[in-house]
């Protein structure tokens, strides 16, 4: 009875301090929003009441999602790239907006995120208005942080710091010796050579035809990048890249060898920026600037164009991931989202933006057919890459009126993967003892992580694998009017960049969201004087919305949930994760290796 008394009172206080502790969560979750809207509301004031020329800051060194993210409580998150290509577009008619100051990034991006902002930024200075960027230093060996920034009217840079961007660097991690010493044993079936994303587990080291794919796109990066700098800064292209390799360079080596323009530090840079605007002018942060656009009341007139966004592994349903969950693209959500931009009868294109690295081939296969629903309902469906557009996320664009990409984008991968790690032998070593028990057919067991494939599974599932690729090979070639025997000859699962694959047939165009935005009112039948009105797909919830659906959430796994977003955060997990993810998948893919130079 003591016991029963113990327990039951133990039950009444953990629910007690699980509400007091929800309701906590729950305040600072309402106290962030008031804090946010009053902060944006004050900033709306503030802008509209001086009546002062602007320079927006634009710091590059914070990481950035190629598009918004979903959750709405991403409070500090700073812009995303596709809104930072919309905000600059939107300042080239705003006659307050002088010019732009940029904290460049010091050790390294995405080289399409590079490529699509440098793009953005020289738009923006072709509409009369300026750009400075300031550096603490291009301390990272790869040359992308520069390349963002190469085309500014002024680059400065600190004196004390460093210019060590000479070319481009990637690393790939193999855990095939780790996996013999410990009695794992990788059991995976790719299509072909260059579906190199189960290397990871089966591998020592690269394989020929995995390192020629890798030296093969990391050059062609590197050469857009040198191509376009070198245009950039007013030099024939091998004195500049002789520049560029030959570094490291001090500070005042960079600056006698023309790859930058001013010595100084930030406050400087900034104070030449504002006397460049006049004497009026403020700074003021790129994510202020948006959010008092986002306040202004959108246009009501206009053809409108659809965007249907997605970034990161390809999953089957909704993609909700729950609280602090990461970014994937469901295959419900995205071919829905499709199907509803295609029935608007307002809707006159579709932008497909595509962030991923492909994954389920059931899910990418959905999003594939709902692409095509959409053009037979008379929509044209234009496909922008951004960073990655390989395997899955190629297959989905394979249909689209227009692909679109820029020219360092990672593309490709035409091809599919599938298999498990078996543990067997590394549980033996331990003591641990897993014995499956199944009935029915032979195949039951064909995802165990204890047994490997028998003769008769691996001869499936090779079946179904070769499938799922002669089903991709021929809608790339039906989608890219392509022979198949063409289609086969350059895909076995390489990846390329954008500028190879434009050559290859893959690709129509190179460019970012502006090219896509152009190639809708081209399709569209769109004249080049209306305005155009950009509406995404799915809608965004609302703070209050999301904060329904967090209702059923208690306090101990709200707690549990920020603790473990904490965690997921550090690299070795992340790292860890991404082998985990694929070693347990279930259903043939179509993946690459999301790791992409920087």
């Amino acid at each position: 009875m003591r016991q029963f008394w113990i327990t039951f009172f133990g039950s009444v206080a953990g629910v007690i301090a699980g509400a007091l502790l929800t309701m906590l969560l729950l305040g600072f979750m309402l106290a962030a929003l008031i804090a946010s809207a009053a902060q944006q509301a004050s900033e709306g004031r503030s802008a509209r009441a001086s009546g002062g020329d602007l320079v927006l800051q634009l710091d590059l060194r914070r990481d950035r999602l190629d598009q918004p993210s979903r959750s709405p409580f991403a409070f500090s998150e700073p812009l995303s790239v596709v809104d930072i290509v919309t905000t600059l577009q939107r300042a080239q008619s705003d006659d307050r907006v002088r010019g732009v100051f940029i904290r460049a990034n010091e050790f390294g991006m995405s080289p399409a995120q590079a490529e699509e902002i440098r793009s953005a930024l020289a738009r923006f200075s072709g509409s009369g208005r300026f750009v400075i960027a300031h550096a603490q230093g291009f301390e990272g060996t790869g040359i992308t942080n520069y390349f963002a920034v190469s085309g500014a009217d002024e680059i400065w840079m600190q004196d004390t710091s460093a210019f060590s961007a000479v070319g481009l660097a990637s690393e790939s991690l193999f855990l095939g010796g780790l996996f013999e010493q410990f009695g794992a044993q990788a059991e995976f079936l790719q299509f072909h050579e260059y579906k190199n994303a189960a290397n990871t587990f089966t591998e020592d080291g690269f394989t020929e035809a995995h390192l020629e794919a890798t030296t093969s796109f990391l050059n062609a990066i590197l050469n857009s990048a040198m191509t376009a700098s070198s245009e950039d800064r007013g030099m024939d292209a091998s004195t500049f890249r002789q520049r560029i390799v030959s570094g490291p360079h001090s500070a005042e080596a960079a600056l006698q060898a023309g790859l930058v323009d001013q010595l100084g530090h930030p406050a400087a840079a900034r104070e030449a920026a504002l006397e460049r605007a006049g004497g009026n002018a403020t700074v003021q942060d790129i994510e202020t600037y948006a959010r008092n656009l986002a306040a202004t009341p959108p246009a009501t007139r206009g053809p409108v164009i659809a965007m249907v966004s997605g970034q990161g592994s390809i999953i089957t349903g909704s993609g909700e991931t729950g609280f602090g969950g990461g970014n994937v693209i469901g295959g419900d959500a995205m071919a829905d989202a499709i199907d509803a931009a295609a029935a608007a009868e307002d809707v006159r294109a579709i932008i497909v933006r595509v962030d991923s690295g492909g994954g389920s081939a059931i899910a990418s296969d959905q999003i594939w057919d709902a692409v095509v629903r959409a053009r037979e309902a008379g929509k044209p469906v234009i496909v922008s890459m951004a960073s990655l557009a390989a395997s899955g996320g190629y297959y989905l664009a394979a249909p689209a009126d227009m692909i679109i990409a820029n020219a360092t984008t990672l593309t490709g991968s035409i091809g599919v993967v599938f298999g498990k790690v078996v543990v067997e032998g590394a549980l033996d070593r331990i003591g641990v003892n897993i014995e499956p028990v199944s009935v029915g057919g032979e195949f039951a067991t064909a995802y165990s992580a204890q047994t490997p494939f028998s003769e008769s599974q691996r001869a499936a599932i090779e079946a179904m694998a070769s499938e799922i690729y002669d089903d991709f090979t021929g809608r790339v070639a039906e989608g890219r009017d392509l022979p198949i025997t063409r289609v086969r000859e350059i895909a076995r699962g390489r990846v390329w960049t954008g500028a190879q694959a434009l050559e290859l047939g893959l690709v129509d165009r190179i460019g970012g969201l502006h090219e896509a935005l152009e190639a809708a009112r081209e399709l569209a039948g769109i004249d080049a004087d209306e305005t155009l009105r950009i509406r995404r797909y799915p809608r965004q919830p609302t703070p209050m919305e999301a904060l329904q659906q967090l209702f059923g959430l208690t306090a101990e796994g709200a707690q549990s949930a920020s603790r473990l977003q904490a965690l997921l955060e550090l690299p070795e997990v992340r790292a860890a994760l991404e082998a985990r993810e694929l070693a347990g998948v279930r259903g043939v893919q179509m993946r690459t290796d999301e790791r992409v130079p920087r």
